[in-house]
């Protein structure tokens, strides 16, 4: 089962001795970049709403995107950074509250 982009013209996917396709190192990089990118966004949409969520997603996506070696590492840790963030609003507001959840 693949879950990458088949490779393009300039890429082809090699067989291993399993008789497996592999997956080209481009398409690789490629994911990991849409990755760090969608971190950053789901970090910045997170400070808004559903932090709850968006928060522990934009966290992961930026720590696979780092450990995959992304071009993009700024983002990635803009990413990791905004979705540390989120969780650290949801507390402040969860606090000023004193609920488990927030609201205007």
């Amino acid at each position: 089962m693949r879950l990458t982009a088949p490779a393009s013209s300039t890429t082809t996917a090699a067989t291993s001795t399993t008789g497996t396709n592999a997956v080209a190192p481009a398409t690789g990089r490629r994911d990991a970049d849409g990755m760090a990118v969608a971190s950053f966004i789901l970090g910045l949409v997170g400070l808004l709403v559903l932090n709850v969520f968006l928060g522990p997603i934009a966290i992961v996506l930026a720590g696979v995107a780092l450990w995959r070696g992304t071009a993009r590492r700024g983002r990635a840790c803009l990413g990791l950074g905004l979705g540390i963030a989120d969780l650290l609003v949801l507390v402040a507001f969860m606090q000023a509250d004193s609920t488990v959840s927030w609201s205007f």
